[in-house]
């Protein structure tokens, strides 16, 4: 029931409270005023932090996209192609007449990119499997090689693979990545010993190499010695490069040519086969050395070394064992020694000093007494003669190789002028030969003399210097460009290896023409009549000059007696020299010769140099010559 009172009652208003709604515009969201909390740290926290990232986020996205995105894109490219090594083929040598002394034939090998392989210790394992090369072995190239080639470039793990081991290899290799096998040439040569100090050879390349010339990289292969070392740059060519498109998993998609590898210059020597191999053979193991000379050219046609060694061997890669028998050898299998030993030069010295003398005033018609012997002081210098020459000349001392004469007579001009003029006529000095490591000789004097022992000059010693003895030093190819000057008009000529190469004059000889003709003659008639007789001639115009270079000074034994050769321990015979020249039908050659611990020059080196002048001239018929024990 409702009263009429009820309206007297207050109102109550029982709705529920109505809230003012309020505009957040920053959070785009719409709250009751009243309702409205505000929100707790940790939201606030939250969402700088999702505004930070989101910032972070686009700030690397504009930087890898933007800022390096050409950068990654080339990067994106180098992954997928990538450049290989066209390898150039080496230049060839060959002689005067077009006979191949070095060529390239194919090598197989097996190299590793480290980027490409999965597990480098487990693929070493397996490299070794297949070789039978320890696995010690291995690991011990890779860890030296490894550091000279990045990641990317391959190391070179075996060379000249046979054709079975490939075979082998080809049919696994596919799970192997890493693994490829590389096609090169290797340098081979078909002559063996008889080029071997001339041409040298090659091997892989060096971190010193590499630092000094940016064409070169990890496994090419460089000139050592000889003329591969000399002519490097023109042997060598310039490698080639395929661009090659590969996978995710480097498998080879396609390749396209970038660069056309140029082959290496091929090379022509003045060099001839036939007469380097009948040199070497007329040698007969005897250590040694032969040089043959045309002296108006200055054009090398044998320059021979014995012993010898084979090349090849350090092509294929040298083993330690021959390395070591080369290496020990007490015979220095390894040295040139036209070029690169220096010798007392023996009574050959006195076709310079027989210049000397007339370019200082001595005249060729005065005449001394050898008695056999010289006194100076107490000491005696003998004379290779025991009882003497008598009376004898300039010509007669050239040709019968008179030591008192030269003693007498250098007394008179001293050390001071034979040094200069020894100088002045190319001793002393490299002759410029295309070969590393020649060396200069020595020519004494009184300032090195005091330099390298502190003491004065004296008179003995000069003595000792006129016949080629003392501190006297000289190579083989020293006395060819020599006995060339006096041949040519006195130019002193660099000795020239490469057939096409031009005449250059290293200086001239400080002698007039009287003075060259006159020895020029007197080696003649040594030819003739005097201790060169061995190597004279009816159908040729010949001269020579020999030579007995005494290498320790040694007590006499049974009275005044020498030794021969054959009571003397290897180490302390003489050297035997012979410096000749022979011209016929228009050519003239100079041929020296000299024989280690060979003994007489007439002899020894006599017969060697008589055989290359039957190789040069014909075999003359019905002659017999009777070697002399002169020098």
């Amino acid at each position: 029931m409702t009263s009429h009172n009820d309206s007297a009652l207050p109102s109550l208003n029982l709705e529920k409270p109505q809230c003012k709604r309020v505009l957040h515009s920053w959070l785009k969201i719409q709250v009751e005023k009243e309702c409205y909390q505000q929100p707790h740290n940790g939201l606030i926290l939250m969402q700088i932090l999702i505004g930070i990232l989101f910032f972070v986020l686009v700030t690397r996205l504009w930087y890898l996209q933007i800022q390096c995105g050409e950068e990654f894109s080339r990067l994106s490219r180098e992954n997928r192609l990538r450049q290989e090594r066209i390898f150039a083929l080496r230049g060839r040598i060959m002689d005067r007449a077009d006979k191949i002394l070095a060529d390239n034939r194919a090598d197989f090998g097996l190299s590793l990119v480290r980027e490409d392989c999965r597990d480098i210790p487990a693929t070493l394992t397996q490299i070794s499997v297949w070789s039978g090369i320890p696995v010690s072995q291995i690991w011990k190239k890779y860890q030296q090689d490894h550091f000279k080639a990045k990641s990317f470039e391959p190391i070179l793990m075996l060379a000249d693979i046979s054709f079975d081991l490939l075979s082998r290899i080809e049919s696994e290799i596919y799970a192997w990545p890493g693994l490829k096998i590389v096609v090169r040439t290797k340098r081979s040569y078909p002559q063996k010993y008889i080029f071997a100090h001339v041409l040298g050879y090659v091997a892989e390349v060096n971190e010193k190499e590499m630092a000094e010339d940016a064409a070169l990289a990890m496994g090419d292969l460089v000139g050592k010695a000889g003329l591969e070392l000399e002519l490097e740059k023109q042997l060598r060519g310039q490698k080639g490069l395929y661009d090659v498109e590969v996978d995710a998993h480097t498998h080879t998609l396609d390749k396209f040519l970038k660069k056309e590898p140029r082959n290496g210059n091929e090379i022509r020597l003045a060099l001839d086969l036939s007469l380097q191999q009948t040199a070497l053979e007329a040698l007969s193991g005897e250590a040694g050395c032969v040089v043959v000379m045309e002296p108006d050219s200055g054009k090398l046609r044998a320059l021979v070394t014995s012993p010898a060694y084979d090349n090849n061997l350090f092509a294929a890669g040298i083993s330690k064992r021959d390395w070591d028998a080369l290496s020990t050898n007490n015979r220095f299998t390894l040295q040139d020694r036209s070029i690169q030993s220096a010798y007392p030069p023996g009574s050959v010295w006195k076709l310079v000093m027989a210049a000397l003398f007339l370019e200082h005033g001595i005249s060729p018609g005065e005449s001394v007494f050898c008695p056999g012997q010289v006194k100076l002081g107490k000491q005696i210098f003998h004379c290779w003669k025991h009882g003497g020459h008598g009376a004898v000349n300039m010509e007669n001392a050239l040709v019968a190789s008179c030591d008192v004469y030269f003693y007498l007579m250098a007394a008179k001009i001293g050390i001071d002028k034979i040094e200069n003029f020894a100088k002045a006529s190319g001793f002393g000095r490299p002759t410029g030969i295309s070969l590393p490591h020649e060396r200069s000789g020595l020519v004494p004097s009184r300032v090195w003399k005091r330099h390298r022992f502190g003491k004065p000059w004296v008179r003995g010693e000069t003595y000792n210097i006129s016949i080629g003895q003392g501190y006297t030093l000289v190579t083989p190819i020293q006395i060819a460009v020599y006995v060339s000057a006096l041949l040519n008009g006195g130019d002193l000529l660099k000795p020239q290896l490469v057939e096409d190469g031009e005449r250059v004059v290293m200086g001239r000889l400080p002698a007039s023409a009287h003075t060259k003709n006159f020895v020029v003659n007197a080696m003649r008639k040594t030819a003739s009549s005097g201790t060169a007789r061995m190597v004279a001639r009816k159908d040729a115009d010949m001269g020579g000059k020999t030579g007995t270079a005494q290498v320790v000074k040694l007590k006499m034994s049974a009275g005044d007696r020498r030794l021969r050769t054959s009571e003397m321990e290897y180490a302390q015979r003489d050297h035997a020299w012979i410096a000749t020249w022979g011209a016929k039908n228009g050519k003239t050659y100079v041929v020296i010769v000299m024989v280690e611990h060979g003994g007489g020059g007439s002899s020894v080196a006599g017969p060697v140099a008589r055989k290359i002048y039957d190789r040069l001239f014909g075999v003359e018929k019905n002659l017999t010559v009777k070697a002399t024990q002169a020098q």
